[in-house]
């Protein structure tokens, strides 16, 4: 299963529930060597490359954004489980580390 896609993360553990969504739904997204992230009060874009092993997909980006309006850059790294969920963290540069639990953002292809 590859990495790459649209995430919903539905889990920050460490971090109240509602935290996630406070400024819209939170996820993160790898395309093909970029990407960008939202979640609570942090925004950003991330450049990294996907790696296949075994029977896993994982990635290791870099990324620079904002966290409450500062600007932050860091570093992170994802990996799908065995589950289908993508389990990974965000380490901010002299600040936090953010685990995240996502899944698959599922879309309609309903036009509204």
């Amino acid at each position: 299963m590859s990495v790459l896609g649209k995430w919903r993360i539905v889990e920050l553990p460490g971090y109240e529930e509602a935290y996630a969504d406070m400024v819209e739904p939170a996820y993160i997204l790898f395309e093909d060597g970029r990407g960008e992230f939202a979640s609570g009060c942090v925004t950003g874009a991330s450049a990294g490359e996907a790696a296949r092993g075994s029977d896993r997909a994982a990635i290791v980006f870099d990324g620079i954004g904002n966290d409450e309006m500062d600007a932050v850059c860091g570093s992170g790294s994802a990996e799908v489980q065995a589950d289908g969920s993508l389990r990974g963290k965000i380490r901010v540069h002299r600040g936090d580390e953010i685990r995240f639990i996502a899944r698959r953002w599922l879309t309609s292809s309903t036009p509204c």
